[in-house]
């Protein structure tokens, strides 16, 4: 059922609910009414009729005057007056003939009957008859009830009018919420792009301020993803372009020279010169080492080397020491705090690659003189805190972050931590990872400074 239908629905209940209040009302009045009516005119009639009796007692003609006293009651639409004389009426007023006609159920819900009273006709102290008083409660009930029909008539078409307006009105105030629907349906499609427009209700406008940020956040967020998908593949080409380059000019040369080697070896072995063996021998050595060399710098790339065997600290240790070698004129201060041993493999290799990759950027972007690594416990909300600080050139606030900060990000943000970067020009850089002791997908933030 629609919410339309249900609103119409909801509306009618009430107006019927209230039909029947009112109409409850109504009938404990009209019931009321009828009844005090009936008695009114029951005591009038009975004062009168003994006062004429008072007063036609001694009169030379006092039946005259009891016929008088009857006749007057002729017309009474509440009442029905008579004399009888013996048991027998002998002249029975003539009462107003209603007009109109009470359903039966009406009457019978109003339950007043109809009362008679006999008062006794003495005159010179010697009963004359007796008068009859009844009252006709019909009347007074058919009064009630043309009143009680026009105004069911009233509420009944007022109730009708109501819920017709009620629909189509109900219909335009929710034709908003189809626009909504149709927006949903838009951005369920991907269609990050959808706004709702145009003047709505305070309610309804704070639903649609609400809808437009969701949006433009889908939006920005399906443009980052677009972006992010577009440097990784960039990055895994840089990549695979460093590895071939790497393979080329660093593995290729010695394998061409093995062999050489190799097929000098097997001249002087053919000719009988034995002892150039050993020195192409040495040749072959010294060739392999260098190859392994470069392979284990190669698998160091792609996966840290000693993460898994000796833990995060030596890892981060040798890490810093990779760089030691290559940059002595670099002062570099490694601080990790007693007791951390590891917080399970991918929160450690996150550690690994943001203390990696905050070296990295440092020297090759920064030129410091200094560059701190610190790795501590940190609260209830974060296990561990990781911070890369230098005293380079910094970059620039409106400048865009380069790759490695952006993978540094995603690598935070992938576990559900807050990477803070303190970046301004010409005052170093400071790289803040707050890690979760745990993989979660909650909360996680990019705060630039």
């Amino acid at each position: 059922m629609s919410l339309r239908v249900r609103l119409v629905v909801l509306v009618t209940l009430a107006l019927v609910l209230s039909l029947l209040f009112g109409g409850t009302l109504a009938w404990l009045n009209a019931r009321r009414a009828v009844a005090t009516e009936m008695n009114s005119a029951l005591t009038v009639a009975r004062q009168t009729i003994e006062s004429g009796i008072a007063g036609a007692n001694g009169a030379p003609d006092w039946r005259r005057d009891i016929d008088r006293l009857v006749a007057a009651f002729a017309g009474n639409r509440h009442l029905r007056v008579s004399l009888a004389s013996d048991g027998v009426v002998a002249r029975p007023s003539v009462e107003s003939p209603p007009i109109g006609v009470v359903p039966w159920w009406f009457e019978h819900a109003i339950g007043v009957k109809s009362e008679a009273v006999r008062i006794p006709v003495i005159i010179d102290g010697g009963p004359r008859g007796t008068i009859l008083v009844e009252t006709v409660p019909h009347n007074e009930i058919l009064e009630n009830w043309n009143e009680f029909g026009g105004s069911l008539l009233v509420m009944v078409l007022f109730s009708l009018t109501t819920m017709v307006l009620i629909f189509f009105f109900v219909g335009h105030a929710l034709r908003p919420l189809g626009r909504l629907t149709a927006a949903l349906a838009a951005v369920g499609r991907g269609d990050y792009g959808t706004r709702i427009e145009g003047h709505l209700p305070p309610e309804l406008s704070r639903l649609r301020d609400s809808f437009n940020r969701m949006s433009g956040e889908l939006n920005t967020m399906a443009e980052q993803n677009r972006r992010l998908t577009s440097e990784l593949l960039t990055l895994q080409e840089q990549e695979r372009g460093q590895i071939a380059r790497d393979l080329h000019d660093e593995v290729g040369p010695f394998l061409f020279g093995i062999n050489v080697d190799v097929a000098n070896i097997s001249r002087a072995v053919g000719s009988g010169r034995i002892g150039e063996i050993g020195e192409h021998l040495r040749s072959i050595s010294d060739a392999v080492g260098h190859m392994q060399r470069q392979i284990r710098d190669m698998l160091g790339r792609l996966r840290p080397i000693g993460l898994e065997e000796f833990g995060l600290a030596t890892a981060i240790e040798n890490l810093v020491e990779f760089w030691r070698r290559r940059h002595p004129d670099i002062r570099y201060r490694v601080a990790i705090a007693d007791g951390i041993s590891g917080f399970g493999e991918t929160i450690d290799l996150v550690i690994f690659r943001i203390v990696q990759e905050g070296l990295s950027n440092a020297i090759r972007h920064g030129q410091p003189t200094r560059i701190g690594v610190t790795v501590e416990c940190g609260d209830a909300n974060y296990a561990v805190i990781v911070r890369v600080e230098d005293d380079g050139r910094g970059i620039d606030n409106e400048a865009a972050l380069g790759y490695g900060l952006l993978g540094m990000s995603e690598r935070v943000k992938a576990v559900g931590g807050r990477l803070v970067i303190d970046r301004g020009k010409g005052r170093g850089l400071i790289v803040t990872a707050m890690l979760p002791p745990r993989r979660v997908h909650d909360d996680a933030e990019t705060f630039l400074t």
